[in-house]
């Protein structure tokens, strides 16, 4: 039956890119990608990255929108030193409620799982960059 092969190599191809978006959605892109944090997987992506910038935003945040561009910025310039993520308090309320998060956009900064910064409000990127190069020494 000659006219499976192509279905079979198309299902292939679409597993492989399904399995590669997921690993990216969970590990971070090896360029530098923003990876998303939700409640049920935060203590791992806490011990898989020593170096961990967390932005906590909503959609509905205007000044959350601001930041967004910047992290992705950050996350391209700063592959492979420092990883970003970004956490929706509308459907992660246990990490907003952990880290008493009362305003956004919030920035957490992590060293070794431990909270060593935060950053309340939108700040342009020189500034967030320079808050990350005194936390973690990259740059």
């Amino acid at each position: 039956m000659e006219g499976e092969r192509p279905l079979d190599d198309e299902l292939q191809r679409l597993r492989e890119e399904r399995l590669r978006k997921l690993e990216e959605k969970f590990t971070g892109t090896p360029g530098g990608g923003v990876i998303e944090i939700a409640d049920g997987m935060f203590q791992n992506i806490l011990q898989e990255h020593p170096a961990l910038v967390i932005d906590v935003w909503a959609e509905w945040c205007g000044p959350c929108r601001m930041v967004a561009p910047v992290i992705e910025d950050l996350a391209r310039d700063l592959a492979g030193r420092v990883t970003f993520g970004k956490c929706d308090v509308d459907q992660n309320p246990r990490i907003a409620a952990s880290f008493s998060i009362t305003a956004i956009p919030t920035l957490l900064f992590f060293a070794n799982g431990m909270l060593i910064d935060r950053v309340v409000g939108a700040l342009p990127k020189e500034a967030i960059k320079t808050r990350v190069m005194r936390a973690f020494g990259a740059g």
